[in-house]
């Protein structure tokens, strides 16, 4: 499968729908048992993301986290919505991006107290490093009028639990701030999350808008006010790191796709240069050479475009006959080329533009398969010269 997909999930509808404005064309994709997800891309991107809801509590997050991960093999899990926030540190509308989970209701009960038995999982040093950087750039919240001051994004453990936590002076109050007082937000699902991600092999991130302080104030006009804004504020945050989480896919497959493209070359290459003379190659074997005298290999026009793209479809077809493309990557491949293909006939800025974009699309889809990769490199080029 193409790594160009990022599951998001949540918890609550609201936090759903402040994802899925997000998106471009969402389709209904059904799981074989009953769970449903919305497919779609990031509106102005070729980011794909598979959106679904978990449902309240860690225990049901953790087995639709793992259903999705099983799904659609993602490039990463992103869980985005509400939380409240346990310090001032974080203020309301701000996002919190966990750099660890705690699972905090794991303990033993002794005759001298209860001990604390926690569970603790670190987010992947990439997908955190990713997060610390779109912070610092400081570029993806939504510019929408009246909204006061700008969220900023504050990096913590985020404490999940089993119950709402709604007080700061209960027994669970007192006990969080005992034994987890490093947390900067608490919820219900990071944990279960948190799990599926490391039992499957997933990237995790939990993203969390503070919508309230856990102090009694759950449920107030207050609190029904920010809850809107605190989960746009997260789903502005989560939908731009999938966009970035994507796009480093796509160079680290386009990185490997020109180290194997040039170890072919060095070990399998013959090239010959001659100035006003004949040029003779001698070789055991030579194996998909072209020699080019004073030309350019790249094409030159929109008719010698067309004709590269039309060999480029033969590939494709050749690789899923083989089964190194699966049906559904095959179609979406053929889709993006043909609409590549007739931008490029239009021989005009704005549909060249298009045509460029059109292959970078396919070159997500194939990113897998460095041959295609390799192969595709320099159509991309050639599109882009046509502007």
């Amino acid at each position: 499968m193409p790594k160009d997909l990022v599951v998001i999930l949540t918890a609550l509808n609201l936090e759903y729908q402040a994802v899925r404005r997000k998106l471009a064309g969402p389709q209904v994709h059904r799981h074989e048992r009953g769970t449903l997800f919305e497919v779609g891309t990031v509106q102005g991107t070729s980011c794909r993301v598979a959106l679904g809801l978990t449902n309240k509590g860690n225990h049901s997050a953790a087995v639709i986290a793992e259903r999705a991960i099983q799904e659609f093999s993602p490039v990463a899990v992103l869980f985005v919505g509400v939380a409240g926030a346990l310090w001032d540190t974080a203020r309301l509308g701000d996002v919190v991006m966990a750099t660890h989970v705690y699972a905090y209701h794991g303990a033993t009960s002794e005759d001298d107290g209860t001990k604390a038995r926690p569970r603790v999982w670190e987010t992947a040093h990439g997908i955190s490093q990713l997060g610390s950087h779109l912070a610092r750039v400081n570029d993806w919240a939504d510019d929408t009028p009246g909204q006061g001051r700008a969220p900023q994004v504050r990096f913590g453990a985020i404490a999940a639990g089993e119950v709402v936590q709604n007080s700061k002076i209960s027994a669970e109050a007192r006990w969080i701030r005992q034994h987890y007082n490093d947390a900067l937000a608490i919820e219900m699902e990071a944990a279960g999350v948190a799990q599926a991600g490391h039992l499957n092999g997933a990237p995790v991130a939990i993203i969390r808008g503070i919508s309230d302080r856990a102090d009694g104030t759950k449920n107030s006009a207050k609190d029904r006010n920010w809850q809107p804004r605190a989960a746009a504020n997260a789903a502005a945050f989560a939908t731009r790191l999938a966009v970035e989480l994507v796009g480093e896919q796509e160079q680290i497959a386009m990185s490997q796709a020109d180290k194997a493209h040039t170890a072919d070359r060095l070990g399998g290459h013959v090239s010959n240069t001659a100035h006003n003379s004949t040029v003779g190659i001698m070789a055991g074997s030579v194996r998909e050479s072209s020699v080019h005298l004073n030309a350019d290999p790249r094409a030159a026009g929109p008719a010698d475009l067309v004709a590269e793209l039309d060999a480029f479809r033969e590939h494709l077809k050749r690789h899923h006959a083989e089964g190194t493309l699966d049906d559904d990557t095959y179609r979406e491949a053929l889709a993006e080329l043909g609409f590549a293909r007739r931008a490029a006939r239009e021989n005009t800025p704005e549909p060249a533009k298009r045509a460029t974009m059109a292959l970078k699309r396919l070159r997500g889809l194939i990113a897998e398969i460095p041959e295609l990769v390799a192969m595709l490199a320099p159509l991309v080029v050639a599109a882009g010269d046509l502007s």
